[in-house]
């Protein structure tokens, strides 16, 4: 009877809660009763009859871990919340890390484009060089490889594929080429100079190259350099009929050239036009540059005027080098501030640099809000030699990327002044990353004395470890003496 009621109970708190049937379960072992059955209790004989009435050994137990080690059955507890500094903290660094890949991935693809431009200029460059020397089948591939990269110069070299191939003897092929051009590019600076090298190649059809051709061409170089002494009322005419023809790129450089050592209404007016892209990329080119170098106020004033009515970015590049030639401070600063392609503005920034002009470099950077532009700036401050102001920079400049960039333009400059400037403020930051970059700064310095310094200095191992790697690159007795006692302790 007793059996059934303890098991009766064992149920009923069973459904109630299983732990705290387990807790009752355990506290009364089971065992072989004096008649071989499953009984509660001792073994042995034991009073008959119910036990006391009241909480005894089946009452429920402490809540607790019992004896099979299974605790308390309660809700899964909330996470910690997270301190709301620490989330503005971790929110912050993510958005820097997003702004950083996005700026790298910006800066890879402009290298990208960088190189491609490179390559395209190069390739046309050698063409160029190899029909100055008269190799006109090398000319050919060079052209044909600037033809297979789809740049900017594809209409370019079609031309001078067709000017090459004519001078070969390939009539029937520079026709071909010069079909492509038309029909690819209608609107191609270059048509003018294809149909009349059309004109000549039809002209000529059936007849064979003479030998004589580069002796020609070397006595007309000898007379247009002699043009330069002659009446200009002769002489303009002649080199504009050249600029007009299609003759080598080395003939039209040196007539424009002479044209530009010509001293007459006329011969400004035509190189005027050439810079305002009456002719081709490279004549324009050429007379923007020759404006810049020898023209004065009314030079000046014309570039301003082709550059305010251009879209081309490379001709508007072209014109703010000559604005650099020509020391125009005033048409630079304005382009830094007005200009809306960043390429240009950073150019002009670059060649407010090359001139040296610290006061319109300052109130640029004060005025700026863009950080790529900001860095040209602070590059520009380096190429100017202003180590007052990036020194200021490297110790006041609130974004840390541009800090870093004074900092490492610091390092290249290498002076005694911008060296103790780096040691103070190493001295003095808390920023592991700045830190550094003042390191990397005195590395490139190849200033071990200061190095060492500061590492007798630094209490943090990782930031003396990264001291250490820098002075173990240096060829310098300072840092191997300072090595070697590490070594020795």
């Amino acid at each position: 009877m007793i059996k059934k009621q303890m098991m009766a109970l064992v149920m009923t708190l069973a459904a109630a809660s299983p732990a705290l049937a387990l807790s009752v379960a355990d506290q009364a072992p089971i065992g072989p009763g004096p008649q071989g059955g499953l009984v509660g209790g001792p073994v042995g004989p034991g009073p008959v009859g119910p036990g006391p009435v009241g909480p005894g050994p089946v009452g429920p137990g402490p809540i607790g871990l019992g004896p099979l080690d299974i605790g308390p059955m309660r809700p899964l507890s909330a996470p910690l919340a997270m301190d709301p500094q620490e989330r503005e903290r971790e929110q912050k660094e993510r958005e820097a890390e997003r702004k950083d890949r996005e700026r790298e991935q910006k800066e890879r693809e402009a290298e990208r484009k960088d190189r491609e431009r490179e390559r395209e200029s190069e390739a046309y460059e050698q063409g160029q060089d190899a029909m100055d020397e008269s190799r006109w089948d090398r000319a050919i591939g060079y052209f044909n490889r600037v033809i297979d990269m789809k740049g900017p110069k594809v209409d370019a070299a079609l031309y001078w594929k067709a000017y090459s191939q004519n001078r070969q003897g390939l009539g029937a092929e520079s026709l071909t080429t010069i079909a492509e051009l038309t029909k690819s590019y209608p609107n191609s600076r270059y048509l003018k100079d294809a149909k009349a090298l059309e004109v000549e190649v039809r002209s000529r059809a059936g007849q064979p190259i003479r030998p004589e051709n580069q002796a020609d061409e070397e006595l007309k170089l000898m007379a247009l350099r002699a043009l330069q002494n002659a009446d200009p009322e002769q002489a303009v005419p002649m080199l504009e009929k050249f600029l007009n023809s299609p003759t080598s790129p080395r003939l039209k450089s040196q007539a424009l050239f002479v044209l530009a050592q010509t001293n007459s209404p006329r011969a400004r007016e035509v190189l005027k036009n050439l810079a305002k892209g009456s002719s081709t990329p490279e004549l324009q080119s050429k007379a923007i540059q020759y404006l810049g170098v020898n023209g004065g106020a009314e030079s000046r004033a014309v570039l301003a005027d082709v550059y305010a009515s251009t879209t081309d970015v490379d001709v508007k590049r072209r014109i703010l080098r000559a604005f650099m030639t020509s020391g125009e401070k005033g048409r630079l600063m304005t382009a830094a501030q007005s200009e809306q392609n960043p390429e240009l503005r950073q150019e002009a920034v670059r060649q407010l640099g090359v001139l040296g002009a610290h006061d319109e470099l300052w109130t640029l950077y004060q005025k700026e809000t863009s950080v790529d532009v900001k860095k040209q700036i602070i590059s520009a401050m380096f190429v100017g030699g202003n180590a007052t102001r990036l020194i200021e920079l490297a110790k006041t400049e609130k974004d840390p990327e541009l800090r870093r960039t004074a900092i490492r333009n610091l390092g290249v400059m290498g002076s005694k002044r911008t060296g103790d400037a780096l040691v103070e403020i190493y001295g003095t930051e808390k920023d592991p990353e700045i830190k550094k970059a003042v390191i990397n700064g005195l590395f490139t310095q190849n200033n071990a004395t200061a190095l060492v310094a500061i590492a007798r200095k630094e209490p943090d191992v990782e930031m003396k470890k990264e001291i250490v790697s820098r002075l173990s690159n240096m060829r310098d007795k300072v840092a191997t003496d300072y090595l070697l006692e590490i070594l020795n302790k």
